[in-house]
C-alpha cells in the first residue's frame, strides 16, 4: 500500500500564491508518477498536473504558465507551486500516485485551497 498526505492549503487572496506539498510512504515501487487533482464544490474532480519520475509534466490548460509541479524522488515528494491564483481554483487539492500519468491509483484526503476575490 501507499499512503499519499498533503498539506499546504490554505485561504489566499486573488493573484497570490500557495505551495502544496505531498509526502509519500509505503509500497513506492508501483509508483512512477504522481499529480494533483481538485474538485470544486459541485463539480467533478479534475486533473491539475502530473509528473513522472524521469521528470515528464503535463498541466491542465487552466493552470499552464501559473502552476508548477516539482518532484523530489529522494524524499518521495511532489509539490504544486501555484502563482497568480483565481477564485475558480478554489477547490479541495489531492495528490495522486501510479504507474502512469494516466493511471492514478493512489490518492490522499486532500488539502483545501479558498482562493477570495
Amino acid at each position: 500500500q501507499v499512503q499519499l498526505v498533503e498539506s499546504g492549503g490554505g485561504l489566499v487572496q486573488a493573484g497570490g500564491s500557495l505551495r502544496l506539498s505531498c509526502a509519500a510512504s509505503g509500497r513506492l515501487s508501483s509508483i512512477n508518477a504522481m499529480g494533483w487533482y481538485r474538485q470544486a464544490p459541485g463539480k467533478e474532480r479534475e486533473l491539475v498536473a502530473t509528473i513522472t519520475s524521469g521528470g515528464s509534466t503535463r498541466y491542465a490548460d487552466s493552470v499552464k504558465g501559473r502552476f508548477t509541479i516539482s518532484r523530489d524522488n529522494a524524499k518521495n515528494n511532489v509539490y504544486l507551486q501555484m502563482n497568480s491564483l483565481k477564485p475558480e481554483d478554489t477547490a479541495v487539492y489531492y495528490c495522486s500516485g501510479g504507474p502512469s500519468s494516466y493511471g492514478m491509483v493512489y490518492w490522499g484526503k486532500g488539502t483545501l485551497v479558498t482562493v477570495s476575490s
